[in-house]
């Protein structure tokens, strides 16, 4: 039996966290993701195995123990708050999380070879791209891409949050081939929206096949084929975070688009600039 690609919000939780996916869970090898739920004075050691994973505050702050190491995490209010923070903590290792008022905190994970060192990268280091324009303008956090994080083995994670009406992770694009300009990554896709009764939609087509209404707490995942796009109902924001990892020798971020509509890529240029845009930074709502 298919895995089921679109997992709505609590279809994966397992206490304490409110979201998990394995590899297994997936049916592929290399991407994971959960999101543990603190209440206040709360606390949470948990192992990581053979995975490097990040402790990436969604709402709240924390503080991070792992090898020694101890990491004061500031963190944010929430997704459309602030550019975040985080801590990175490698395969084989114990760590405690814990957090004096609370909140949610997502843990990204690859499974890897190489063991390294745990690490804490403020904010101001975290890059942020406006990426498109007019209708497919949105922002990107660079948080763990190969280029503003090098420091991992084959973990990659980023955050994209779109304006209310526009559509993002377009043009569609594949990364399922290790060949020249492509590299092959699982991923996930982890959505909040803005608003209580906030909904986003999200296309993956090809060799896959989803058209899903999502919501916050929701993950999409894309085992391979084209994605995108990811589509921002008008009045509501749109958060996902991006989570990848694959088999390569190099840890590389290379997309293919769909001929059919790379062109869009051109007609950027003459497209006007979203005014809402960036709509974070690490000092705050911009």
């Amino acid at each position: 039996m298919k895995p089921e690609l679109h997992r709505p919000a609590a279809a994966t939780a397992a206490a304490p966290y409110a979201l998990q996916i394995t590899p297994e869970d997936a049916g592929w090898e290399f991407c994971g993701l959960r999101v543990l739920e603190l209440a206040p004075d709360g606390s949470h050691t948990f192992r990581t195995g053979g995975f490097e994973m990040l402790v990436l505050p969604l709402a709240g702050s924390c503080r991070v123990r792992c090898d020694g190491a101890e990491f004061e995490i500031a963190g944010r209010p929430g997704v459309f708050e602030r550019v975040t923070d985080f801590a990175y903590v490698p395969r084989d290792a114990e760590v405690t999380v814990s957090s004096r008022d609370g909140g949610r905190f997502a843990l990204p994970a690859a499974r890897c070879g190489r063991r390294l060192a745990p690490r804490y990268v403020p904010a101001e280091k975290v890059p942020v791209e406006l990426r498109g324009a007019g209708p497919a303008a949105r922002q990107v956090n660079g948080v763990a891409t190969p280029e503003a994080f090098p420091d991992a083995d084959r973990l990659i994670v980023c955050e994209v949050l779109t304006p209310g009406g526009n559509w993002s992770s377009y043009p569609p694009h594949k990364h399922d081939e290790e060949r020249p300009g492509e590299s092959a990554l699982e991923e996930i896709y982890y959505f909040e929206v803005a608003g209580p009764s906030g909904m986003a939609y999200q296309r993956v087509y090809g060799a896959a096949d989803v058209l899903a209404e999502v919501r916050t707490g929701d993950v999409v995942l894309v085992p391979r084929g084209w994605h995108g796009p990811s589509m921002a109902v008008p009045g509501h924001d749109l958060y996902y975070l991006n989570v990848m990892a694959g088999p390569g020798a190099e840890r590389a971020w290379r997309i293919c688009d769909d001929p059919a509509h790379a062109w869009v890529r051109d007609a950027w240029t003459s497209w006007p600039a979203d005014p809402r845009l960036p709509m974070t930074s690490p000092e705050g709502r911009a």
